[in-house]
């Protein structure tokens, strides 16, 4: 699948984690990106290490820049200024996708906004991502997963339990890394559409849809029956074969048995407790349902007679779906992950390696080749020469600071 965006370039304009995610998808897929970093500052997560909050100080992976900017060439290009705008210009005339997450009044005042890039490329796939939404009161203001995820879009209050006080945070770009796969498959869609019509379509996602598409059968349950959906205690459901059980090291396993009837007998008897098939209280969902209280305290001791590893041994058989609720450290050594290629290994340019995970989209059941994130302005020498400038010109750009 490396190849499937082979000869397609793509130029950058962006930071943080929602855009350039798309981007590290692209060049997944084959795309040239190019990502576009002001020449003294670059894209500003490159920044959190020196901040402190990335552990190890300088020489660190940074692991929140080298997820969603793997594969990329870094150019240092003050785009503020007629010089370097000029060369992104150029970059530009030869690009097939510009992808940009500077709000609408930046980009007027860069002059890379739709009508700019378009003068200059009128087939280019011009692509946003933006908090909000290109509409609205709100169009003109910043939005992170955090606020216009988590927050604005309602998934912080879908997820938080109803018994607990505050509202449940969210995980580092959660919603910005999902982002990413709908803004590259916009993207796709979009050079389909020139391909198809020869008309280049502007590519929109924002944070706020995204979530309020992830939370659709939530918000279409509430618009029909003019209130939100009932929450529970954040365990179980209604469905007690729906849920997660405390075993007994303190972990959980989770069940998804959505048809509960269907495997009610053959759980009950991988569980050992074969009693409960006929048990009245239990007989099928509606007594389950009527009994909730009763049948997930039966449940609760269950599962806390057996530790984690028994319990994953004892559902080898189970027809039903279960999963254990693992943690993000044991994904490294999950035989799945390993066997579907979900994390890639890749080498730094100073020598570091690590494991990047892969974009979960595959063809031919062949996971895609990973390449580490650029340093800073790695590529400005490179692509330049590209484009045709000699040294002298080159020279004179670094001199008045247009370039890094």
């Amino acid at each position: 699948m490396a190849s499937a965006l082979s000869g397609v370039r793509v130029i950058e304009v962006a930071a943080w984690t929602f855009v350039p995610a798309a981007g590290a998808v692209l060049a997944d897929w084959g795309a040239d990106v190019i990502k576009v970093e002001h020449p003294e500052t670059g894209d500003p997560q490159r920044g959190l290490i020196s901040m402190g909050l990335i552990p190890g100080g300088p020489g660190a992976v940074n692991y929140i820049i080298e997820q969603p900017n793997r594969g990329k060439r870094s150019i240092g290009l003050d785009i503020s200024t007629e010089e370097g705008r000029g060369v992104l210009y150029k970059l530009v005339e030869s690009a097939d996708v510009f992808l940009t997450s500077f709000l609408p009044s930046v980009r007027q005042k860069l002059k890379i906004d739709v009508e700019h890039i378009r003068a200059v490329n009128p087939r280019i796939v011009y692509a946003r991502g933006s908090g909000q939404g290109p509409k609205g009161p709100d169009f003109d203001k910043g939005g992170y997963d955090g606020a216009s995820y988590w927050g604005r879009g309602g998934v912080s209050y879908a997820l938080t339990p109803g018994s607990s006080s505050s509202p449940i945070g969210g995980r580092p770009a959660f919603g910005d890394l999902a982002g990413g796969m709908a803004i590259a498959g916009g993207v796709v869609a979009g050079l389909l559409q020139l391909a198809r019509t020869g008309e280049a379509p502007i590519v929109d996602v924002s944070l706020l849809g995204l979530a309020m598409w992830v939370l659709s059968p939530d918000i279409v349950a509430s618009g029909i029956y003019g209130a939100p959906m009932p929450k529970f205690d954040g365990r179980v459901s209604p469905n007690p074969l729906v849920g997660s059980y405390k075993t007994g090291d303190d972990r959980f396993i989770t069940l998804m048995m959505l048809q509960g009837d269907r495997f009610w007998p053959d759980f009950c008897r991988h569980i050992d407790r074969p009693d409960l098939i006929e048990d009245p209280r239990f007989a099928d969902a509606a007594a389950r349902f009527e009994n909730l209280k009763d049948c997930v305290a039966i449940l609760d001791e269950v599962f806390a007679a057996r530790t984690l590893e028994e319990w994953k041994a004892t559902f080898q058989t189970l027809s039903g779906v279960w999963a254990p609720v693992q943690m993000p450290s044991e994904l490294v050594d999950d035989p799945q992950v390993g066997a579907n290629g979900y994390l890639g290994h890749v080498t730094r340019s100073d020598g570091k390696e690590y494991d990047l995970v892969a974009n979960p989209v595959q063809l031919d059941e062949t996971p895609d080749p990973l390449v580490a994130a650029p340093d800073h302005g790695e590529h400005t020498d490179e692509i330049l020469l590209e484009m045709g400038l000699d040294w002298d010109a080159i020279i004179k750009l670094k001199e008045t600071g247009a370039v890094l």
